[in-house]
């Protein structure tokens, strides 16, 4: 569809108009994972794997509220992606969005929020507000569990999390994004010396299971080389895992396949400051033939 509308939502400026998408991380890691992103049209929160009163802290200091949100989109059903959740669902009239066999288990999870549960197609975009969004699968162990890409006027943002390798449809849809927010979950290494009992070791190291650092900045390189401008780096483990190991292990990807972007680690309980999506400048007639 045709976003004559755009128009409305950006900022005139010398004949062009001026838009603008951030994402803030509200927490990320296997204690808890909470996204915000906003464009000039509307704002999206991914995943509720903090308490709600967290959630609408976060939203106050950045001088929102719920109210404020459009919908919540949830990538998987694991706790630390939906604790947060049910009372939510309770404060709030806000539509959640996921897959289609997320969206049963949420349904058979809480069956008394049914009606406010909504599937979404899978590889293909749903235009929402001047942004489209594309749910992406990944390989996890739970239903339907999703990746997203946001392509909105100003830029597009990637996210994939909890995913044990780079699915093919995520190599396809992923490429082309300007932001992206990439797990690196742990170190080989150190996860296979650590003291996790070996069936926990092998689900993470599973195919369904968490990027290490070394797959995510094999696939952090592919995607710079592409265009992306910002690495972000999510869903650390805490146990298995550092900061600045993933960030070297990612960083030497990148610096061996020649590319340069901002590299750096989501928080694991507070809230980031705002990564920006590539900024446009567009004239009005160039954003009425952009489709979303």
């Amino acid at each position: 569809m045709r976003n004559t509308s755009l128009i409305s939502l950006g900022v005139a400026w010398e004949g062009n108009v001026e838009f603008l998408t951030t994402v803030h991380t509200f927490a990320s890691g296997s204690s808890g994972n909470a996204l915000l992103l906003s464009w000039t049209g509307g704002r999206l929160l991914v995943d509720v794997g903090i308490s709600c009163r967290r959630v609408s802290q976060n939203l106050n200091a950045l001088g929102l509220g719920l109210q404020d949100l459009g919908a919540v989109l949830i990538t998987h059903t694991h706790s630390d992606h939906i604790s947060g959740l049910q009372t939510l669902l309770k404060k709030s009239t806000l539509p959640i969005w996921a897959t289609a066999s997320a969206v049963q288990d949420l349904k058979n999870r809480f069956p008394e929020f049914d009606s406010r549960f909504c599937s979404l197609p899978v590889c293909r975009k749903f235009p929402f507000n001047g942004c489209a969004i594309t749910a992406i699968p990944t390989a996890h162990d739970a239903p339907g569990s999703c990746g997203y890409r946001f392509d909105t006027a100003a830029g597009s943002v990637g996210l994939l999390t909890d995913t044990g390798c780079i699915t093919p449809e995520a190599e396809t849809l992923l490429p082309g994004i300007h932001l992206m927010i990439l797990e690196a979950n742990h170190d080989i290494e150190m996860l296979k010396s650590g003291s996790y009992p070996y069936f926990l070791k092998e689900r993470i190291l599973g195919p369904n299971g968490h990027l290490s650092n070394e797959e995510s900045g094999r696939f952090a390189a592919a995607l710079a080389k592409a265009g992306a401008t910002e690495i972000v780096l999510a869903h650390l483990s805490r146990e298995n895992n550092t900061p600045a190991m993933a960030q070297n292990a990612v960083r030497l990807a990148l610096d061996a396949a020649g590319v340069s972007p901002v590299l750096s680690v989501a928080p694991r309980e507070e809230r980031s400051a705002a990564y920006a999506a590539q900024f446009q400048m567009r004239s009005e007639q160039e954003i009425k033939t952009l489709k979303f």
